[in-house]
C-alpha cells in the first residue's frame, strides 16, 4: 500500500509550516493547510513526493518521516535530499520505538551530574544554559528527552527569563516547543523514570 503523492506533499508542507512558522501546529489542524492541488502540480519535484508515498502505508508514517528530517539540525529540508538521507530517519525511529529506554539512560547520565532533578534546570557558573541544555547540545543526552522535561516541567520558559543568548537559544526553544506538540510519550512511564533516577 502507498500514499498518494499529493497526500504526502499535503503533510510535508504541515511539518514544515509546523516547525518553520510561530503560529502553526499541524497537530491542532490535523495536518491541513492551505495548499492546493494546483499548486502541488506545478511543482518539478512531483516525483519525490511520489517516491516517499512509495515507502510507507499511511500519511502517519510518513508525517514521522517528514518530523525526523525537520528536528534534526544536521538533515535536509527538501524531500529530494531527504530521500538519500535515510539514516536520519532510521535513528529517529529507532529512538521513538525506545523513547522510555532513551529517557532513561539520559536521566542516568544526568543523575550523575546533577544532585538533584532541579539542578538539571540551574543555570551554572560555566554555562549560559541550563545543564539539561548543555547536556544536550554536547550530545551527550538526545532532544527528545529535553523534550519530554519540557513538556512536564515547563523549565525551557522559565529558563527564558535567565538566559541571554539570543542567537541559539531562541532557535532551540521554538523546536522544542514545535517538537512537543509531536512526540507521543507515556507520561506515567517518564515520571517513575525521573523517580527512580533522582530520588535517593
Amino acid at each position: 500500500m502507498t500514499v498518494d503523492p499529493y497526500d504526502v506533499y499535503k503533510t510535508y508542507m504541515a511539518i514544515k509550516l509546523h516547525f518553520e512558522s510561530d503560529s502553526y501546529d499541524a497537530v491542532k489542524y490535523n495536518y491541513k493547510t492551505s495548499v492546493k492541488p494546483q499548486s502541488f502540480f506545478k511543482r518539478n519535484d512531483r516525483y519525490f513526493f511520489a517516491k516517499v508515498g512509495r515507502k510507507f502505508k499511511d500519511t502517519s508514517e510518513v508525517a514521522g518521516f517528514f518530523t525526523a528530517h525537520f528536528v534534526s539540525d544536521d538533515s535536509p529540508k527538501w524531500v529530494g535530499n531527504m530521500l538519500e538521507s535515510e539514516a536520519d530517519y532510521s535513528e529517529w525511529l529507532r529512538k521513538i520505538q525506545s523513547l522510555s529506554y532513551i529517557f532513561e539512560s539520559d536521566l542516568s547520565t544526568l543523575s550523575m551530574e546533577a544532585d538533584s532533578f532541579d539542578d538539571l534546570f540551574a543555570l551554572g557558573d560555566s554555562s549560559p544554559y541550563p545543564l539539561v541544555v548543555s547536556k544536550y547540545m554536547s550530545q551527550e543526552v538526545n532532544l527528545e528527552t529535553l523534550v519530554i522535561l519540557d513538556t512536564l516541567t515547563g523549565f525551557m520558559a522559565r529558563a527564558d527569563k535567565e538566559v541571554t543568548d539570543t542567537i541559539v537559544w531562541p532557535d532551540l526553544m521554538k523546536k522544542v516547543k514545535k517538537y512537543s506538540k509531536i512526540l507521543e510519550f507515556n507520561t506515567r512511564k517518564m515520571k517513575e523514570i525521573i523517580l527512580k533516577n533522582f530520588t535517593h
